[in-house]
């Protein structure tokens, strides 16, 4: 029998995939899925697994179109132990990267959003202060989705009464190093202090790798940032990620984040000197830092101004020729 002290990697990953999914779902995509979360099962050990779920009713048997998962699953999948999500942020980050697939000299392919639900009924209100963060350059790119109906976003459901907003996230910037032949490291989420416009250094931090939550959305729920006296007095804090890549692939780097940029995708705020620390983070030998702004800066400043948001990074993946210009909407 399972107990709740008792999940392991198997049934959570089991249970990540069900809670995901809007239809039912088989043994045997059950088990292609499962390798994406490092799981080797056969389609038959899967069929076990779900056969002993069942009788702890964390999963229902849909008759021959596969399982669901249950309220009660969806408890435990809240409640399984830390140690079983630890990692989880990191993974998904590496996963994504890779599976991203724009084309810089081409400008096309799939883009990694951030998707964040805001009431109907403030949308206006919230799409001006969205505009300000664009315009002042402390957004991640200049491209945006306006999504109105479930349809647009595959797999995932609009609340009802709410519109979703899609950032472009920023590990984009990740999955274009990693096309580029530059292998890029994911070391920190931060809220960065911003002084006359300029960054000054990071006051918060978190380890993407000892996270089971994704920093940036920590940190607008924690309401730890100050993006709207960015706005009004140039002083304040934003939120960015620091990253590292090889101090050889400078010169390729710039190249990419000056490209990147023309495109719209977004590019790196700061850019560190061989072996130096940046912003007060230390670097390894032989790597340099890279500062991205978060791409949920605008609606942390939503956020901060009493507007409801539920915000989700690393959602989904999206065509860039959907997205649209920020002055286009």
């Amino acid at each position: 029998m399972y107990r709740m002290h008792e999940i392991d990697r198997k049934t959570y990953s089991i249970l990540k995939i069900l809670s995901a999914a809007k239809e039912p779902v088989g043994s045997a995509e059950l088990s292609v899925k499962l390798k994406d979360f490092g799981v080797e099962l056969t389609e038959r050990a899967v069929r076990y697994h779900l056969k002993l779920m069942d009788e702890e009713g964390l999963t229902s048997a849909k008759w021959k179109e596969g399982r669901t998962i249950t309220q009660k699953g969806l408890e435990e999948l809240d409640n399984a132990l830390v140690s079983d999500k630890v990692g989880f942020v990191i993974s998904k980050v590496e996963s994504m990267s890779y599976q991203m697939g724009f084309d810089l000299a081409r400008k096309k392919g799939d883009v990694i959003l951030n998707l964040s639900f805001i009431p109907q009924t403030k949308f206006m209100e919230s799409l001006e202060t969205i505009k300000k963060v664009y315009q002042k350059g402390f957004s991640f790119g200049s491209k945006i989705a306006v999504i109105k109906r479930s349809e647009e976003i595959p797999d995932i459901e609009l609340p009802a009464g709410k519109i979703a907003i899609g950032t472009l996230c920023s590990i984009n910037l990740n999955g274009i190093l990693l096309k580029h032949g530059i292998p890029v490291e994911s070391k920190f989420g931060g809220v960065l202090q911003i002084e006359k416009n300029e960054p000054l250094r990071f006051t918060e931090l978190v380890s993407y790798s000892g996270s089971t939550l994704d920093p940036l959305e920590i940190f607008i729920k924690s309401k730890m940032t100050n993006i709207n006296g960015v706005l009004s007095s140039g002083s304040g804090k934003v939120m960015a990620s620091f990253r590292e890549i090889p101090a050889v692939s400078r010169r390729d780097a710039e190249l990419v984040f000056k490209k990147s940029a023309e495109v719209g995708l977004g590019s790196a705020f700061v850019i560190g000197k061989p072996g130096q620390s940046l912003l007060g983070i230390p670097v390894g030998i032989g790597r340099m830092g890279v500062v991205v702004l978060g791409g949920l800066n605008p609606l942390a400043a939503v956020e901060e101004q009493g507007i409801e948001t539920e915000n989700k990074a690393l959602t989904c993946l999206i065509a860039f020729e959907e997205l649209k210009d920020i002055e286009e909407i």
